[in-house]
């Protein structure tokens, strides 16, 4: 089957998702988020684009840029690539790391853009990781509170502060303001068919149980804080269910769950 043409963006603005490949994570630490963003960074340089917004996630990644000379589909390949070779060569394997090609949005105007910076500012919250957006550490959301700082210098923060006011102060203050309204429009994401059902990963929940602890009930395994950490990691990673669902699965509190979240970013 022949692939979708990409639909170009007139303003060269891109709101960007990427994945792991069969819904594996792209990070199993903060050494490897951090890898990312530096490789990110250099392209950045390399290739002369403009890096507006960021939020990595276990299994997927949010980048919003402003393309430079070079085309987007090269840029993408450039830092996809680095990362799968750092990726690999730490943890020893090979294959793809990336689900096929990345998925790309064009982004017209500054209203649109403002809203897909809050949208992917927000998705640490909306997954339960973080209860505030500037606690999550692996998005640029800090860099627009403090866009003096040296740590913020590659993000370009100008763009969307300096379409609110010339005030910075109160840019940053309208910023903030509207970071924290409720959102109503569908943006570029992990599609809902994409994600497991509480059915399917049930069925699945049952089929790990039986390989790797038969003779077991999953609440005497629940007992144990080792094994029900292991449990629960797995089944995050491999369903890809909210820290609500797979709390209710699993019988345990969300705060449990939220716990390992955090420890995993």
């Amino acid at each position: 089957m022949p692939r979708n043409q990409r639909i170009l963006s007139n303003t060269g603005t891109y709101h960007i998702m990427m994945r792991g490949n069969e819904r594996k994570n792209l990070f199993l630490d903060e050494e490897d988020k951090q890898r990312f963003l530096e490789i990110v960074f250099a392209k950045k340089k390399e290739a002369g684009f403009s890096l507006l917004a960021y939020c990595l996630m276990n299994n997927h990644v949010h980048l919003v840029l402003q393309v430079g000379e070079e085309e987007l589909a090269t840029t993408m390949k450039r830092i996809n690539a680095s990362y799968a070779y750092y990726f690999n060569q730490k943890y020893n394997r090979v294959g793809h790391l990336f689900q096929d090609r990345f998925k790309s949005e064009p982004i017209e105007d500054e209203r649109y853009l403002m809203a897909v910076a809050r949208y992917i500012h927000n998705n640490p919250v909306k997954a339960g990781i973080v209860e505030k957006i500037r606690d999550y550490r692996w998005s640029s959301y800090r860099c627009y509170l403090s866009p003096e700082k040296p740590e913020s210098s590659n993000v370009n923060t100008e763009i969307i502060l300096g379409s609110i006011s010339l005030n910075q102060k109160k840019a940053i203050e309208e910023f903030k303001r509207f970071s924290l309204q409720e959102e109503t429009q569908a943006f570029l994401d992990i599609s809902e068919d994409e994600v497991w059902t509480l059915e399917q990963s049930k069925e699945y929940l049952t089929g790990y149980l039986k390989k790797e602890w038969d003779g077991y009930e999953l609440q005497e395994l629940m007992k144990n804080k080792q094994t029900r950490n292991e449990i629960a990691l797995h089944i995050m990673e491999k369903t890809n269910l909210s820290i609500r669902k797979t709390a209710n699965l699993l019988g345990i509190t969300r705060g449990s769950i939220q716990y390992l979240s955090k420890k995993q970013q």
